[in-house]
C-alpha cells in the first residue's frame, strides 16, 4: 500500500499550457497586492501621515529592490558555474535558447537585502522614519510570502528531504536514487513503493508548504495580532527577522540542500547524500544566512530599544464631528467677512 502522496497531476507551472504565463509570477503579484493592502490598513489604523502616492512610491521602489536583490544574490551565492560571471547580462535575461523561461532562481535573503536597501533610500529621500515605515512593511510581508512558497510548490521545486512518513510526497522532477542502495530500499519499503527498474523516485517532505505555513501564515498571525502593542519603534522589523530566521533555520532540516552545493558547514561527515537527513550539525547555505539574520535581529532589537526616541509615535484621529464644526465655523467667518466688505 502506497503511504506517500503523489504530486497533483493537474498542477502545471503554466496557467494555460503553451502560453508564457506562470502561476509563480501570479503568486508574486498576489503577494505584492496583499502586502500593499495590509500596509494601507495599518496607515489608516494609526492615522499615520502617509498619502496614497507615498505608499505607492514605497512599494514601487521596494519591489524593484526586492527583484534586483533576489536575482543578483541567487546568481552569486547559489550558482556554482561561471555562466553569469562570463555573461552578466544573462542575469536579467528571461530567455534560454530562444525559449521564454522567466527569471529562474530568486533568493529570499537577496530579495530581503534589496528591499531593505530600497526602502531605506526611499525613506531617506522622503524624510520618512525608517523604523515606523519598516515596522508596517515587516508586519505585511509574511502573508504575502506565503503565496511565493505556494508558487514554488506549484512549480514542484525546492522540495524537501526524503521521507517515509505520512507527509511524504512524490515530486515528479525530484532526483531518483539507485535501488541497489540499502537505505533506498528501506525507505521504499516503508513508503509502500514498488521497486521497479534501477532507480526509484522516493517521497519527499513538501517543505514549500511547511515554509508557507510557518514562515508565512503563523509568523504573520503573530505579528498582526501584536501590531497595536508595539513596545518601541523598529520592534516589528527585528521581530520579523528573528521569527523568520528561527522558523527557516529549523525547516531547513527538512529541505533538500542544493545538490551542487550540499552543506556549507559539515561538522559530522557521513556518506549519506544531502537529500537524506544525516546530522543536526551539518548546515546548509540557508541555515547560515538565517543564523546571521537571527544574530542581526537581536542586535537591532537591542539597539533600537535604547534609542532616545524609541517610544512609538501616536497620531490622534480628528473626529468627523469636529471636522464638520470646523468647516461650518470657516463658512460663517467667510460670510461675515464678505458682509463687512459689502458695507
Amino acid at each position: 500500500m502506497l503511504l506517500a502522496v503523489n504530486f497533483p497531476s493537474w498542477l502545471h507551472p503554466e496557467i494555460i499550457p503553451g502560453l508564457p504565463f506562470r502561476w509563480y509570477g501570479l503568486m508574486y503579484l498576489i503577494a505584492f497586492g496583499i502586502a500593499y493592502f495590509l500596509v494601507k490598513k495599518q496607515v489608516k489604523e494609526q492615522n499615520y501621515p502617509l498619502s496614497e502616492d507615498d505608499i505607492s512610491g514605497l512599494f514601487f521602489w521596494g519591489i524593484f529592490g526586492l527583484l534586483v536583490g533576489a536575482r543578483i544574490f541567487s546568481t552569486l551565492v547559489y550558482e556554482t558555474d561561471d555562466t553569469y560571471v562570463r555573461s552578466p547580462w544573462l542575469i536579467f535575461w528571461p530567455f534560454r535558447d530562444g525559449v521564454f523561461t522567466g527569471l529562474q532562481g530568486m533568493s529570499y535573503h537577496g530579495g530581503l537585502i534589496g528591499c531593505l536597501l530600497a526602502v531605506l533610500l526611499y525613506c531617506k529621500k522622503k524624510r520618512f522614519p525608517l523604523r515606523d515605515i519598516g515596522d508596517m512593511v515587516a508586519i505585511a510581508i509574511p502573508l504575502g510570502y506565503t503565496f511565493g512558497r505556494l508558487g514554488n510548490f506549484i512549480n514542484a521545486e525546492l522540495y524537501g528531504r526524503v521521507s517515509a512518513g505520512p507527509l511524504g510526497m512524490i515530486f515528479p522532477y525530484a532526483e531518483k536514487f539507485p535501488v541497489r542502495l540499502e537505505w533506498v530500499r528501506n525507505i521504499a519499503l516503508k513508503a509502500g513503493i514498488a521497486l521497479e527498474g534501477a532507480e526509484v523516485n522516493l517521497p519527499r517532505h513538501p517543505s514549500q508548504l511547511y515554509e508557507a505555513l510557518f514562515e508565512g501564515v503563523i509568523l504573520w498571525a503573530i505579528l498582526w495580532l501584536l501590531r497595536k502593542r508595539r513596545p518601541f519603534r523598529g520592534f516589528f522589523m527585528g521581530a520579523y527577522f528573528l521569527g523568520y530566521g528561527v522558523f527557516r533555520f529549523f525547516i531547513e532540516y527538512f529541505r533538500t540542500p542544493d545538490a551542487d552545493i550540499g552543506y556549507r558547514i559539515e561538522l559530522v561527515r557521513t556518506n549519506v547524500p544531502p537529500a537524506l537527513f544525516s546530522s543536526f550539525f551539518n548546515f546548509s547555505t540557508g541555515q547560515i544566512l538565517c543564523f546571521l539574520m537571527i544574530a542581526g535581529s537581536l542586535g537591532w532589537l537591542w539597539a533600537v530599544s535604547r534609542m532616545r526616541d524609541a517610544a512609538p509615535l501616536v497620531f490622534e484621529a480628528v473626529p468627523e464631528e469636529t471636522e464638520e464644526k470646523d468647516e461650518r465655523r470657516a463658512d460663517r467667518n467667510s460670510r461675515r467677512n464678505m458682509r463687512k466688505k459689502l458695507r
